[in-house]
């Protein structure tokens, strides 16, 4: 479990502001290098970021915050960006590359390293998906709902009982959406999408709660909202460390936009994101310009029927830290337009419970650092969908692989997840409840 860390949002007062805006007109002092090469980042620990604010100043680098821990922080970063944080006066070590996992076996290209042949790679995910639901027609269906920006399939596996029809009293089935793999290292995610189809389909009919769920919810499954970029993360039978999508930035060598710095809420807003091309949180040219991103916004937007959002809940599956995150990311206050006070304790209450079945650390997003143009502010600044992120396996310190745990640890870990899983399905039709109040919000 990730050590407590001291939350500076409450009350953060006028002396953190000053300290706050100060050490980001440093960060901003020098614009991030885009880079003539395809992928110069690498791995840093940071010793002395404490506080959110802090660690705000180190991503406004340009460098990605991978993991917080009590007194640092894991980034991935070009030399550049990393010298520019020592010269904010922190200590910055240079850490190992991605693990070499060949086993001494030859390396296939486009395929995970043969220690890891356990994890799927894009064609294989895409067969053991056609081959769940060619086995549960009656619960399961695939959409393609768009291509990635290099032409592969962005698929939608829709899961629900179709023989039970509307809810009690009528009313549409709640919806929940399962998203995974905005980035393109972290790959357990899209085993995590794989274990959802298993579970779901060889329960239904044998296991009470997923019978219930599938009879009176539809589920919404997009496993890869990255293909692209997972392939290349994979393409030369090894672990490149790549982060973002695939798509040409104009005017620079550097490819790639964060895909979870995006979306079309907050974007760009508050140093929670990067405008240089080289940055591994590069926001992209303009909300949704990356195609993937439009692709999920469009598919949730059209879920909007006879205006009212048929999904009430998600999460979105990233690695690692072992944390349930809930918005909003692009402020440290509690609440602010758009999230009331029983809005916020609902999150946190699901989250809390979530958290309490997984053994993760749950906390708002912002607790970490500010984001901005992420997913979960989106889902919920736009369309009120109660949104999470689930940061997974390993925890904080990264001794179980970081962005890459062995192919061992598939099953555990993605099992560990059922539990918080079933809990947001139940409390899909009527979130309040959690907090007591279902009768102001849910009559």
């Amino acid at each position: 479990m990730r050590p407590s860390l001291p939350h500076p949002r409450k009350n953060i007062g006028r002396w953190a502001t000053a300290a706050l805006a100060a050490t980001l007109s440093l960060a901003f002092a020098a614009p991030a290098s885009s880079g003539g090469e395809e992928h110069s980042a690498r791995s840093y620990e940071v010793t002395g970021p404490r506080t959110a604010a802090q660690r705000t100043a180190v991503a406004a680098t340009g460098a990605s915050v991978d993991a917080v821990r009590g007194g640092s922080v894991v980034i991935t970063a070009s030399r550049d960006q990393a010298d520019r944080v020592r010269g904010m006066g922190y200590t910055v070590r240079a850490l190992p590359g991605p693990p070499d996992r060949d086993d001494g076996r030859t390396a296939t290209p486009f395929d995970f390293p043969p220690a890891d042949a356990n994890y799927h790679n894009y064609k294989e995910a895409m067969a053991e998906i056609d081959a769940d639901v060619a086995a549960h027609p009656s619960l399961m269906s695939k959409q393609v709902i768009g291509k990635s920006h290099e032409g592969r399939d962005i698929i939608a596996v829709k899961i629900t009982n179709s023989a039970k029809g509307a809810a009690p009293g009528g009313a549409a089935k709640p919806e929940v959406l399962f998203t995974h793999h905005q980035h393109a290292r972290e790959h357990l995610t899209v085993e995590m999408a794989l274990y959802l189809l298993k579970e779901f389909g060889s329960q239904y009919g044998k296991d009470a709660r997923v019978t219930k769920m599938l009879d009176s919810r539809v589920i919404w499954v997009v496993p890869d909202v990255n293909p692209d970029g997972g392939e290349y993360d994979v393409a030369t039978g090894t672990y490149r460390g790549w982060r973002k999508n695939r798509q040409p930035n104009s005017g620079s060598s550097s490819r790639g936009t964060d895909l979870n710095r995006n979306w079309n809420f907050k974007w760009g807003c508050c140093g929670g994101s990067s405008g240089s091309t080289g940055s591994e949180t590069y926001r992209g040219a303009a909300p949704e310009s990356a195609p993937e991103v439009k692709v999920v916004a469009d598919f949730v937007r059209s879920r909007v029927v006879d205006g009212r959002q048929q999904i009430k809940a998600a999460i979105d599956f990233h690695t690692y830290s072992e944390l349930v995150l809930w918005p909003f990311g692009w402020t440290y206050d509690d609440t602010a337009p758009g999230m009331t006070r029983d809005d916020r304790d609902t999150f946190a209450a699901i989250g809390k419970s979530m958290a309490a079945s997984n053994g993760y650390t749950p906390e708002q997003s912002s607790d970490l650092y500010i984001t901005d143009g992420s997913i979960d502010d989106w889902l919920w600044g736009t369309q009120k969908v109660f949104a999470y992120t689930f940061e997974m396996y390993p925890d904080a310190s990264g001794s179980g692989g970081g962005f890459y745990p062995p192919d061992e640890v598939i099953a555990r870990e993605t099992a560990r997840n059922r539990e918080a899983v079933l809990q947001l399905l139940e409390a899909a039709d009527c979130p309040y409840r959690a907090i007591g109040k279902e009768g102001q919000y849910c009559a």
